[in-house]
């Protein structure tokens, strides 16, 4: 064969296999869960981490490193930055005059890291402190195996008045918000820019939906039919996103319900996961009805405490969520779903297990007003959705699957009152993964 044509061939081959390698990696993923028991074992460890934090780079109220330091203080293993549409890696300097809690945070900062750490400068007689890029802040605060800093952005957009917001993890460039025609088309254009440069650049990243219920702006409908977006916030710190819902809106945890019902049962997607996290802005005065650092979190089953560790284990279901509960123990079988909470002595628990069956009812009508007109929001749907199957007050309990069911997970809920939580009066939870029989 001539040099040419052979050079053609090779090429022709090489993007054969790129194309086929793109869409594989953009199918759904397998769904149904194998035999596994979640539980610290031999390398296996729960790492408690915070995937939504916000500082100085956008409209967080102090310093990357002062941030990390409470994060590390307070037991947490991993955390990402995810500040709106930036990433920290150029030169910046802030105006102290113009910065909230500006003195007050420059002077615990000096506290905190003394011998010449903090640059300062004047200019036009205005003091301005240099904010540390991420890699800075990695070099001084992370350690090892121990203490693990992740680069994120909340890529924030829009639709109309509609806010929309997600966070990409272990992200190397920033990523402009992309818009769209509708919320799902910004939701999925957002989405597969992450995607792009995952592949793009072969580092493990994953996307997830940020607090649907913020200013209302997502409905399950948005979210159920988009491709490439397996995670969001079932809970969320912020005291202005609404978890709860209201009379017109669906909670987000019955939003989890509905897509994934509809996922499995209409659009043969993979399971959507629910994140609890901080969304934390306000560092000064905790505990306050500000946005605060400590009210949700995940925990992650993994190896090692490495950002492609922790990415591949959560594509894989091996985390859960929660605002204050623990847990020793998951086991998802062929035949049963299982738990078993880490008890805290001064605390009672109900363990509810929640699903879909597959015959459920499929029809939802629309939300209206006073005036009889629709509103853009979650469609009422039928009991099915989301059904308690099962509840069982204690530590540990089993739910034995009967073939029926679509997906099938578990809510524990402790009697003990949130210290700090987003909405007054919660209770401490935790949520497994959704699980497929």
């Amino acid at each position: 064969m001539p040099p040419r044509s052979r050079s053609i061939l090779i090429s022709s081959l090489a993007m054969v296999f790129m194309v086929v390698a793109i869409v594989f990696s953009r199918r759904p993923a397998a769904s149904t869960v194998s035999a596994e028991t979640l539980r610290a074992a031999g390398p296996l460890k729960w790492y408690r981490g915070n995937l939504h934090t916000h500082s100085y780079w956008s409209d967080g109220d102090d310093y990357l490193e002062s941030i990390a330091l409470w994060y590390r203080d307070h037991q947490y293993d991993f955390l990402c930055f995810t500040d709106h549409n930036t990433l920290a890696t150029n030169e910046r300097w802030l105006d102290i005059e113009k910065a909230k809690y500006g003195r007050e945070a420059l002077d615990r900062l000096k506290e905190k890291f003394p011998n010449g750490w903090v640059e300062e400068r004047v200019r036009d007689d205005r003091l301005e402190v240099r904010l540390k890029c991420f890699d800075e802040v990695v070099q001084k605060m992370a350690e090892p195996g121990k203490f693990l800093l992740i680069q994120g952005e909340e890529i924030s957009d829009k639709f109309g008045m509609q806010p929309i917001h997600l966070n990409a993890h272990n992200v190397r460039e920033a990523i402009p918000p992309r818009g769209g025609g509708s919320v799902h088309e910004v939701i999925q254009q957002n989405v597969d820019a992450v995607i792009a440069q995952r592949e793009r650049t072969g580092q493990s990243m994953i996307v997830h939906l940020n607090h649907p219920n913020f200013g209302w702006g997502v409905a399950a409908e948005d979210l159920m039919r988009v491709r490439g977006e397996n995670f969001f916030e079932v809970y969320n710190g912020h005291p202005g996103v609404h978890n709860g819902g209201d009379f017109l809106h669906t909670s987000t945890e019955r939003i989890w319900d509905i897509i994934n019902s509809m996922r499995l049962g209409e659009f043969d997607l993979p399971l959507l996961y629910g994140l609890g996290t901080d969304d934390g802005h306000n560092y000064h005065h905790i505990p306050s009805r500000a946005s605060e650092p400590g009210r949700g979190w995940v925990m992650v089953l993994a190896d090692e405490l490495t950002p492609e560790a922790l990415i591949a284990s959560m594509e894989a279901g091996r985390f859960y969520a929660s605002s204050g509960v623990t847990l020793d123990e998951v086991s998802a079988t062929s035949t049963s779903l299982s738990v078993t909470v880490r008890p805290d002595p001064d605390a009672t628990y109900q363990i509810d297990f929640i699903g879909t069956k597959k015959d459920f009812n499929r029809d939802s009508e629309p939300v209206r007003d006073k005036m009889g007109r629709k509103l853009p929001v979650t469609r009422n749907y039928s009991q099915d959705v989301g059904a308690k199957l099962k509840t069982v007050d204690g530590i540990s309990a089993s739910y034995d699957f009967t073939g029926d069911e679509l997906f099938v997970r578990a809510r524990i809920t402790s009697s003990r009152k949130h210290p700090n939580p987003s909405a007054v009066g919660e209770f401490e939870r935790a949520w497994t993964q959704p699980v497929r029989p």
